[in-house]
């Protein structure tokens, strides 16, 4: 299956600022998609597709920061851009604390621009990339027991299989069994895989 093209998604209430937007994006080579509204691109945007959005912050009906604040709470990880000709520090100041990228002022430098858009698109693949670790891990440690899992955590906190035995009152053998079910299930060979699969999954950070 194809992956999907990376994307800068504009939205901007001003044809002629989506117009300009859209032929800077495509004569610097990126795929894009534009909107008139904050509705429209939510109605339309599917989280699985990458990219980044370039967002007028004020639009009429759904503002660029209730767009935003939308996006959070679906868990659409979709690095974020501003645009505005009225531009004020609270405004910028809330949009950067809910994970901006930037706030550009209209009219904004298209080099700068350019820039922030190659800087989101690279966090936008990292994002992305980390979360399928996040979930495939998981998935390799979602087939472990309550148990299983207890010894697993203890074992890549860099207890011993005695330690083990002694935190959960249980016999060194039966924790040696458990121990080799943990491995076989994740499917690791050595301690060291099944730590770096706790970290991914995010069951496990070490101190």
């Amino acid at each position: 299956m194809t992956k999907p093209e990376p994307t800068v998604f504009l939205v901007d209430d001003d044809h002629a600022v989506r117009d300009a937007l859209g032929l800077l994006l495509d004569t610097a080579g990126f795929n894009t998609v534009s909107f008139s509204s904050a509705s429209e691109f939510l109605e339309r945007y599917d989280a699985s597709q990458p990219g980044c959005l370039v967002l007028d912050i004020r639009m009429p009906g759904m503002s660029g920061l209730e767009l935003q604040e939308a996006l959070v709470d679906q868990a659409a990880g979709l690095p974020i851009i501003f645009l505005t000709g009225h531009g004020n520090v609270r405004m910028s100041a809330k949009a950067f604390r809910t994970g901006a990228i930037d706030f550009l002022e209209k009219p904004f430098d298209e080099a700068v621009l350019l820039e922030r858009i190659h800087e989101a698109m690279g966090l936008d693949k990292t994002n992305r990339k980390s979360a399928a670790r996040h979930a495939h891990a998981s998935s390799r440690l979602s087939v472990l027991t309550p148990r299983e899992r207890e010894v697993m955590l203890l074992l890549v906190a860099g207890n011993t299989n005695k330690e083990i035995a002694a935190k959960l009152d249980l016999s060194t053998r039966t924790i040696e069994t458990h121990r080799g079910r943990v491995m076989e299930k994740t499917a690791v060979q050595s301690v060291a895989e099944l730590v770096e699969l706790a970290i991914s999954s995010g069951s496990y950070t070490p101190k």
